[in-house]
């Protein structure tokens, strides 16, 4: 039996935030207070392609914290890319936990086909 699912991201897991940079080969997440523009966050630092300053992940609230000056400072592209990311490795890292396959098919218009198969580990 086949069910689709969506899901709204929440970043709450440092493992999925590495695994997701590893994925978009960017720098390893860095874990601490950083300075953005007008304020400072605290959280895992992720450094996104041409953006100023990094955006970053407080898995405890599972809120970003980010400036990039309305696209000035980077594109909403690269975000989103690192979300979509991130959704995809998290999901892989549970299914996999529970004994379960997982098969990645990319599709046309960028987005991912991740199909489970209970009790298929491989």
């Amino acid at each position: 039996m086949s069910h689709i699912v969506q899901i709204q991201t929440e970043i709450r897991d440092p493992v999925a935030i590495r695994a997701a940079c590893e994925r978009l080969a960017l720098p390893a997440p860095v874990f601490g207070e950083t300075q953005l523009f007008s304020s400072k966050a605290t959280g895992w630092a992720v450094q996104l392609p041409d953006w100023r300053y990094p955006v970053v992940c407080d898995v405890n609230t599972a809120k970003l914290a980010f400036d990039n000056f309305e696209g000035r400072w980077g594109e909403r592209q690269q975000l989103d890319r690192f979300l979509q990311s991130y959704a995809v490795e998290k999901t892989k890292l549970v299914a996999r936990k529970q004994g379960h396959s997982v098969l990645e098919q990319p599709l046309e218009d960028g987005s991912i086909k991740l199909t489970i198969q209970a009790g298929a580990a491989l």
